[in-house]
């Protein structure tokens, strides 16, 4: 069978950034591992994890709508690179600071602050940049091949690696390999040719009207921003819970090691890595906004099922499940972003993207502690599941949702087609 979501590594700028964001994907997953067993070695409760979630997503929130503006008026490559500069020396930090044995809790709060504001530009220019690099039909498949390399790294390769290091040779050790791949990326993204900025104009307007504009496309559209208001509450009922609750349950209630966490979280990138090679290999199907939703809610449910299990490989299968979901759904989502939406308009529609999907992530943090103290791990578990799955069943049947899948309908899109 002929690998078609191969094809996009024939463009010669799409292969170089491409291996950059591979590589400082990988770190990302070792990343993972490496912050909570650290915190938890620091401060054995999930209150402590939630506190430093909340200090990387404060930040994230406050910068990204800005962060989407400097995507659209910047030339994209450099947005990335002093963004991964500013997130590789934070990561080399907390790896010296426990290397010479003087971390505290205090210091990575403080550290993950500036962490998140590099994530606010990172986050829609690397969103923003793929179709500058490829053309439009190959987008599904330059994006099955982002999606299936992100579990690859992020969550197979990058958590199994850093769940080893952290035990063999200790969590500064494995920051100090993250920092590293960030080093990398920024070399990849040198190699790029140079991009013009999206925006063209002799005389650019305010920030906040270039911001205004990107909410004016937003609102026109109800699969946009019906699914943002839905990513918004979606996120504050899952990420804590799972960021913070499920490294807790693999060590407090498995009783596993930090090789087990790293297993856990690996097993979902065989889920992500199986749907995004289907994807890239038959496309993305025509009702995609019906297979987005069933995705995602499919996803959003398996995060109850942690509370059944009694060994770690049980864990392994949900979070396989799960990611699969997460993945699937992603690439219809992203997919239809650079698609539907002006390319002018595309960094900053990301950063909206960026900032609903995550604005209430500190909220989740801050109140997912003490409701775990308060209710029990397990039941804060099987509340955030089931109560986000019932949102998504809510979102997929609001009126104007599903136009763009409709045959016929004046909005209908083939995803996978060049326009």
């Amino acid at each position: 069978m002929k690998p078609k979501f191969l094809a996009p590594l024939k463009v010669r700028d799409f292969s170089v950034f491409w291996a950059g964001q591979s590589v400082s994907l990988l770190g990302d997953g070792i990343f993972l591992v490496a912050i909570a067993w650290q915190v938890y070695d620091l401060w054995n409760t999930p209150t402590a994890l939630s506190i430093v979630g909340v200090a990387e997503t404060v930040p994230l929130v406050l910068l990204v709508a800005f962060g989407g503006v400097v995507s659209d008026r910047v030339e994209r490559r450099w947005v990335l690179v002093w963004a991964a500069v500013a997130r590789g020396v934070c990561v080399a930090a907390i790896g010296l600071l426990g290397a010479l044995g003087v971390l505290e809790l205090w210091q990575i709060f403080v550290i993950t602050i500036f962490y998140g504001a590099g994530m606010a530009f990172q986050g829609p220019a690397s969103g923003a940049i793929v179709p500058d690099l490829v053309p439009n039909e190959l987008l599904v498949p330059a994006n099955s091949l982002s999606q299936m390399m992100r579990p690859i790294a992020m969550t197979l390769l990058g958590p199994a690696l850093g769940g080893l290091i952290v035990h063999v040779a200790g969590a500064p050790a494995a920051f100090l390999l993250d920092a590293g791949s960030y080093a990398f990326a920024v070399l990849m993204l040198l190699l790029l040719h140079p991009r013009p900025a999206a925006i063209q104009r002799d005389e650019p307007g305010s920030v906040l009207g270039d911001i205004k504009d990107g909410w004016r496309f937003v609102r026109a559209h109800v699969w946009l921003w019906g699914t943002l208001i839905w990513a918004t509450l979606a996120v504050f009922l899952i990420y804590a819970p799972f960021e913070v609750l499920v490294p807790y349950l693999v060590k407090n209630q498995l009783h596993g090691n930090a090789g087990d966490l790293g297993l856990v979280f690996a097993s979902g990138g065989v889920g992500a890595i199986a749907i995004a090679f289907v994807a890239g290999q038959r496309g993305l199907p025509r009702r995609h906004i019906t297979a987005m939703y069933v995705a995602w809610g499919i996803a959003s449910l398996a995060l109850a099922f942690y509370t059944v299990t009694e060994a770690s490989w049980q864990a392994m299968l949900i979070a396989a499940v799960s990611e699969a979901g997460w993945t699937g759904g992603s690439l219809v989502w992203v997919t239809m972003l650079q698609r539907l939406v002006p390319r002018e308009l595309l960094g900053r529609v990301k950063s909206l993207d960026w900032l609903l999907s995550i604005g209430l992530a500190p909220l989740s943090f801050a109140l997912c502690g003490p409701a775990a103290a308060w209710l029990g791990v397990n039941t804060v578990l099987v509340l955030a599941g089931v109560s986000a799955f019932g949102l998504t069943i809510g979102f997929y049947f609001l009126p104007g949702m599903r136009d763009t899948e409709l045959d016929g309908h004046g909005d209908q899109v083939v995803l996978g087609e060049a326009a």
